[in-house]
């Protein structure tokens, strides 16, 4: 949520301003600007998020054997994690360490002079978010990444994808023979970073291969002091290339700004570059702060007005700090919370939730991007008492008074909710630990997904107007507090409930995943409309016909050149046909005179 709103603040600057030209769609000056603020974003989460799971002092990252307990013990697993889970232990810890190299040391590249290592950094960055993708459940965070990850692009690059290069004379003459001296110095540069990229990883993680198992040994070859003497050293040096970096692009396009035709538009040009080139730097000012957490003596040596200017907008969150996956939790198994109801305290029913493991013999879902939060919370509740959890007691409550609204986010389809007919007398829940079977496991019947044991209780036995259950709402205030009233009679309310109605027999991810096939279908109908309808295509993708010359386009300009040079090859063939005639009809006069 803190990316998402970070993100949705940055699509405001980077959004084309158009107040005197509506319908215009040309690249503005300023946008090179503030759409690197894009990229900065991109560096602080992906960099933070690699120093946090070393400062943290997790010893299943330090180890590398994190992703061991990962695939299981993750929120919402897909099925994908199941077969990832199933992988070698080598092969796990090596992903460990291609995680490091593309969170830490990858992220340098986005400020890169050299256009092809930012797009190598672009295609490692997607290549993160994908397996993410396809072995969990994380809602809208991968693909918003990756969407930040666009701006590692280029204009030539992403016509390539589209089929429409504009700069296809460029491409050829980096493939000239001999090559510039300055094509020479950028490929001797890449292949340095990526030989040096490949040297810090086998020195840094002792990776050796060992020809007897046939496996890839990989270890830490640092120290906890090591690499925070190292973060020290780098964080604000770090800060200087990021600033080097937007200095450069600001510089950029306040050249383009003067190379605009006619002055009006050369002082509105100017004038939207000031304004934005302000409100980027601003941007990056604060944004230092929530940045330099990552080693706080680095914080404290940013200039004090930084921080009244961060302090000033933190309340908006428009800047945040990041730290993905910080320490591994569900060493010893995923703990698990299993909700039971019954009529008699007897017999007890245990109530499926929707995308959260509970039947062993179910397969993980994909709900992406749809964030399911009950089934989020409930994997945070499970790991701690109930009590650090208080909205636990009071969805236990609603449960007991049978709220269709909270029973929908139990499940959407009420028959599968074994208590639809009637609410259930009596609610507890246990805690359980759940483990991914083994690809060797067999069993009769389906092969289950998990095999799970019981660990204790988790929430005690109550039911409506037990002293336990009164008790503990008293405690956390949440005793059928009024709620606030609303005009019914207001066009937006009852518009939203009209919405809620019509989508309520579907799932979260169904609502989503049709809203995007519609608006792609609606961009890929508008694409197609804008095609030229009948007529031949394009002189610059058709080929010459036989017996034609193979340049036949060109400017008005090229064409007057044709003109004059076909007129006077005219001419000299006139020429020398008079010329040829005239050598004829004297040497007939020379031979009637020698008669």
């Amino acid at each position: 949520d803190s990316l998402l709103l970070e993100a949705g603040f940055l699509a405001v600057l980077v959004a084309p301003l158009r107040l005197l030209k509506w319908r215009s769609t040309a690249w503005r000056a300023h946008d090179g600007v503030t759409f690197w603020l894009v990229r900065w974003l991109l560096f602080r989460l992906m960099f933070a998020s690699g120093v946090v799971k070393l400062t943290s002092r997790c010893p299943t990252w330090w180890g590398l054997t994190a992703l061991t307990y990962h695939y299981e013990t993750q929120c919402i697993p897909t099925p994908g994690a199941w077969f990832a889970h199933q992988l070698p232990v080598w092969f796990q810890k090596f992903s460990v360490v291609a995680t490091y190299v593309i969170e830490i040391a990858v992220p340098l590249l986005f400020f890169a002079p050299i256009r092809r290592l930012r797009l190598f950094a672009f295609y490692s960055q997607v290549l993160l978010q994908v397996l993410i993708i396809l072995t969990g459940n994380y809602n809208f965070f991968n693909m918003l990444t990756i969407v930040l990850a666009f701006s590692l692009l280029d204009e030539e690059h992403v016509g390539r994808w589209l089929g429409r290069s504009k700069r296809r004379h460029a491409s050829s003459e980096s493939l000239a023979w001999p090559p510039s001296l300055r094509a020479v110095l950028s490929t001797l540069l890449e292949l340095s970073t990526y030989g040096f990229l490949l040297y810090w990883s086998v020195q840094c993680f002792g990776l050796e291969i060992d020809w007897e198992k046939r496996l890839l040994d990989s270890k830490v070859a640092f120290t906890y002091h090591e690499f925070t003497t190292w973060l020290r050293a780098v964080t604000l040096p770090l800060v200087g290339l990021a600033f080097l970096s937007l200095s450069w692009e600001i510089l950029s396009a306040m050249y383009r700004c003067a190379c605009v035709r006619g002055c009006f538009w050369k002082l509105w040009a100017t004038l939207q570059w000031a304004i934005f080139a302000t409100a980027t730097v601003g941007m990056f000012a604060i944004s230092l702060v929530p940045f330099t957490y990552i080693d706080y003596e680095s914080n404290g040596k940013l200039w004090p007005g930084i921080h009244q200017m961060f302090n000033a907008v933190e309340r908006f969150q428009v800047v945040n700090s990041y730290g993905l996956f910080r320490r591994m939790t569900g060493v010893g198994g995923r703990p698990e919370v299993v909700l039971e109801g019954s009529y008699d305290k007897q017999t007890w029913t245990e109530v499926e939730f929707m995308y959260k493991p509970g039947n062993v013999s179910r397969a993980p879902p994909v709900v992406a991007p749809h964030q399911p939060r009950l089934d989020w919370q409930m994997w945070f509740a499970a790991l701690a008492h109930h009590s650090s959890s208080p909205w636990f007691t009071s969805f236990v409550y609603r449960l007991l008074q049978g709220k269709k609204d909270v029973i929908r986010l139990v499940q959407v389809d009420e028959s599968r909710y074994p208590f639809s007919a009637q609410p259930p007398v009596y609610i507890r829940a246990q805690l359980y630990k759940y483990w991914f079977t083994g690809s060797a496991e067999g069993s009769e019947g389906p092969a289950p997904w998990w095999r799970r044991q019981r660990v204790q209780e988790f929430f005690p036995a109550v039911s409506l107007g037990d002293p336990t259950l009164e008790s503990l709402l008293n405690q956390h205030g949440l005793k059928d507090k009024t709620l606030l009233k609303r005009s019914a009679d207001a066009l937006l309310p009852r518009l939203l409930q009209s919405l809620r109605r019509l989508s309520r027999p579907f799932s979260g991810p169904t609502v989503l995943w049709s809203l995007y096939l519609v608006a792609a279908t609606i961009c890929l109908l508008r694409a197609l409309g804008r095609r030229p309808r009948g007529g031949a295509p394009p002189a610059r993708h058709k080929g010459p016909r036989r017996g034609e010359p193979a340049d036949r386009g060109g400017g008005e300009k090229n064409g007057q050149v044709r003109r004059k040079e076909a007129k006077e090859a005219e001419e000299k063939g006139e020429g020398r046909a008079r010329g040829a005639a005239d050598g004829h009809s004297d040497g007939l006069r020379g031979t009637k005179k020698k008669k």
